[in-house]
């Protein structure tokens, strides 16, 4: 593991943090957060942003419109970006760090030609489609059927919690397209794009208030066979090239943001009163907030191996879903320890509008955890994945 910056790493660095000295202050504030339209139009005003400047695709191959730079510097590019207070990639999600790293691993040339420009630029927003009502942590039990005909498929199915589905140009489509192959041998991934007839968008409202998912449903859509990424019924190894993705560099952003949090708590906590003192007087407290402290700087670590391993390799390991379980564990400590610091506070930190006062993101993070180990692949799943994959144990039957 390569724990050390390089000269040109260096300069990469403080070329970065000059640019965003100089343009963050000139973005005003950002939409509300169901303001879905504006949102769209502020996350790829961003990317555009990014693009222009070269700071877009760091790590993507140059040949395909990135900057060719090392995963180490799309470290720094994240961790300098979170700690700046830049904008996240938000609709650009899927299509930055799932989809188009997966055109660039199994797309033809005219497939990536066509849309790995598009991602990077903000003008192609993609949507996630592989979750169904009945297959879940399951996938593989997908039922939503692809019928060949001609040049086509004709697709007839629901896809459920299908992230920006509702702002979404082109969604990466998990189809059956073999009933009588074994589950993980009948599957083909496809490009969908979103404006095909039989496609009905329903947002979805999560317990934390947000309105990101969303269920799509086909009837009889047509996507055009040259929409098929890999071949026929080889769906389920394109996947698990996006789920590599997925869980391996993803969550990075979200653990620094989650970091500088906990900062917050730990001043917090010398704010609230209690017993005559304030929460930080309580050495519990504190032994907590230090070992929660001392846990994201171990992910930290191994979010830098899995970076190495990445950059001698080209693409995450397993790795990936050791830290996507653990750190699902950790958030949800962190996220109980700030509603017993905050106490009945936390009942009123946010109102009906959803705008958050002093702690509110606390308390808004308690409910998105619920959602953590879930997302990306249930804790169960990563479980299943580090036993057959790093520790050698045998398959799940």
């Amino acid at each position: 593991m390569d724990l050390r910056f390089t000269a040109g790493e260096l300069a990469f660095r403080d070329e970065l943090r000059h640019w965003l000295g100089t343009v963050l202050p000139t973005l005003g504030s950002p939409p509300g957060r169901t303001d879905w339209a504006a949102r769209r139009e502020w996350d790829t005003a961003w990317q555009r942003m990014l693009f222009d400047t070269g700071y877009a695709g760091i790590n993507w191959p140059s040949e395909y419109g990135g900057r060719g730079s090392t995963p180490t510097e799309h470290l720094i590019f994240l961790e300098e970006t979170t700690r700046m207070g830049a904008p996240y990639v938000g609709v650009n999600f899927v299509g930055l760090l799932h989809a188009g790293p997966t055109l660039i691993a199994e797309a033809t040339p005219a497939q990536q030609a066509y849309h790995l420009p598009g991602i990077l630029r903000g003008e192609q927003v993609w949507c996630q489609g592989f979750s169904e009502p009945n297959a879940g942590s399951d996938l593989a039990s997908l039922s939503t059927r692809a019928i060949r005909d001609g040049d086509h498929y004709v697709v007839t199915g629901q896809k459920i919690w299908t992230s920006f589905g509702h702002v979404a140009d082109y969604c990466e489509l998990l189809v059956r397209t073999d009933t009588e192959a074994p589950k993980h041998r009948g599957i083909t991934w496809l490009i969908c794009p979103m404006d095909l007839p039989g496609i009905e968008v329903r947002p979805i409202t999560t317990v934390a208030g947000s309105s990101e998912f969303c269920e799509v449903f086909f009837d009889e859509v047509r996507i055009p066979v040259q929409n098929r990424v890999g071949d026929e019924n080889d769906g389920w190894r394109v996947a698990m090239v996006t789920f590599s993705f997925e869980r391996g560099t993803a969550f990075i952003s979200e653990l620094l943001g989650t970091m500088a949090q906990l900062a917050e708590m730990a001043g917090e906590a010398r704010r609230i009163p209690r017993n005559g003192s304030t929460v930080w007087d309580d050495p519990e407290v504190r032994r907590e907030i230090g070992r929660l402290q001392a846990e994201y700087d171990a992910l930290w670590a191994l979010t830098k191996r899995v970076v190495s391993q990445a950059q001698r390799t080209g693409m995450p390991g397993p790795g990936g879903s050791v830290f996507k379980l653990y750190y699902a564990e950790v958030k949800k400590r962190m996220a109980d320890l700030a509603h017993r610091l905050l106490g009945r506070e936390a009942l009123v930190l946010a109102d009906d509008s959803g705008d958050e006062q002093t702690g509110g993101d606390m308390v808004a993070g308690r409910l998105y955890v619920l959602s953590l180990s879930i997302a990306a692949g249930t804790s169960q799943i990563q479980r299943n994945i580090i036993g057959e994959r790093i520790l050698g144990l045998p398959k799940e039957r």
